[in-house]
């Protein structure tokens, strides 16, 4: 039995330039954990779970993470291994500016 899940997933991605790939890593009634892979210039557009807290965890390369929105908005370089935590309501994205492929999961729970 193997218990780890990412190979399987991640094997499945490979974006081009600006594009994003998701996989589903796990999916239960009160947990989703999402596993994008961000290819180079791709932005996953800022958007809020009214609901549920997101955490994304960077598994490798550098996200730009976004979060919030106007004056009040801030964008963060997360190298991988990286935690970040959105709690319900914030508006948040991520955007990769590098010229490799990165690669994060993003946890949502409990799932509206």
């Amino acid at each position: 039995m193997v218990l780890d899940r990412f190979d399987d997933t991640v094997s499945e991605l490979n974006p081009a330039d600006g594009e994003i790939q998701t996989g589903e890593v796990v999916v239960r009634d009160d947990v989703l954990v999402k596993l994008f892979a961000l290819g180079p210039g791709a932005e996953l557009d800022p958007h809020e779970h009214g609901d549920s807290t997101n955490v994304f965890h960077i598994l490798s390369g550098t996200v730009t993470v976004l979060q919030g929105k106007g004056d009040d908005a801030v964008s963060e370089m997360v190298d991988a291994p990286g935690i970040v935590l959105h709690d319900r309501g914030v508006i948040h994205g991520a955007r990769n500016d590098s010229d490799d492929v990165v690669y994060f999961t993003a946890s949502l729970c409990p799932l509206p």
